[in-house]
């Protein structure tokens, strides 16, 4: 490979954070990994100039002759084929921008990068597949459990965005649910609102509510309860991709003891016999993830994936 380096980017409400990748074993070299913090709700100018902090560390530990680019994992509304946000909620201020048009002239490298863009659960799931607890199966189903609730399906690594085996673009967070969506049920408010609903007692989150279970029925219970929930969403999503592996990231992943069980036991109920894991690359999935977006032999099959937004 000519240009056997890569960057790749987790894009957050909060923080970005990047990191180096060999794109030909798809190993992080993690003595390259950056961070910054910014508010979502900043400026263009504020956001753009948060993220080329972190990048111009990163690249000031690379041979960047040897970089073929820059690879986001970036949440949505987004225009992954362009490189354009259409977010207007988080990061409203970058609403219609060509992020590699505004975002090269900050980096400190001599010339302009090239940069690609995928959604950040796809991009999770895409590190799962190629290597992490999804490697070595044809079908997988990543979830990302957390401030919201992230998926995306894959088949032989590749994000499947349509047809009649996934939801549209491979999102469930949006599908109606009980007397809601899949969102208000699948993510860390529902836990704080149960909690609070039942005991009068605002909890900070998850993982507190983790610590409490030791000695806490209600919060044992809520954990249950979370796992009945859960299967009860993704019943017939699994059952129509039909997938070997589901791998679960995001914050919530560390109380899969506390809910597998109950998880398992719903999905059997529906038929569905499935390996379950929780991701042990957690961030760094979504980082190797995008990272990959620069071997042009895969890019070719994941934007031919690209839903058009």
């Amino acid at each position: 490979m000519q240009n056997p380096l890569s960057i790749g980017v987790d894009i957050g409400g909060t923080h970005i954070t990047c990191a180096a990748l060999q794109i030909q074993e798809g190993r992080l070299l993690e003595e390259t990994r950056a961070r910054a913090t910014y508010s979502h709700e900043a400026s263009a100018e504020t956001i753009l100039q948060s993220w080329a902090q972190a990048l111009n560390q990163t690249l000031s530990l690379v041979d960047t002759t040897q970089l073929a680019g820059i690879g986001f994992a970036i949440p949505g509304p987004f225009d992954y084929r362009n490189g354009v946000s259409r977010m207007e909620h988080k990061f409203k201020n970058l609403f219609g921008l060509h992020i590699p048009t505004a975002l090269n002239p900050l980096l400190q490298v001599p010339k302009d990068l090239t940069m690609r863009f995928l959604n950040d659960a796809s991009s999770f799931a895409v590190g799962e597949a190629w290597v992490g607890e999804g490697q070595g199966f044809q079908k997988v189903v990543a979830i990302t459990l957390g401030t919201g609730f992230g998926s995306a399906f894959t088949d032989q690594g590749v994000p499947v965005v349509s047809g009649a085996s996934v939801p549209k673009e491979g999102c469930l967070w949006h599908l109606p649910f009980k007397d809601g969506i899949a969102d208000d049920y699948i993510s860390t408010r529902w836990f704080i609102r149960e909690y609070q609903k039942l005991t009068g007692e605002t909890v900070a989150g998850v993982k507190e509510l983790i610590e409490r279970t030791g000695f806490d029925a209600i919060a044992r219970d809520l954990f249950v309860q979370f796992g009945q929930n859960l299967a009860e969403c993704l019943a017939v999503p699994l059952q129509n991709f039909n997938p070997e592996v589901l791998v679960i990231g995001g914050n919530i992943a560390h109380a899969l003891p506390l809910f597998g069980d109950m998880f398992r036991a719903g999905l059997e109920k529906s038929g569905i016999s499935i390996k379950i894991v929780a991701s042990k690359h957690m961030e760094n999935a979504a980082l190797i993830g995008s990272a990959r977006l620069l071997d042009d032999s895969f890019w070719g099959k994941v934007s031919a994936q690209l839903p058009h937004i």
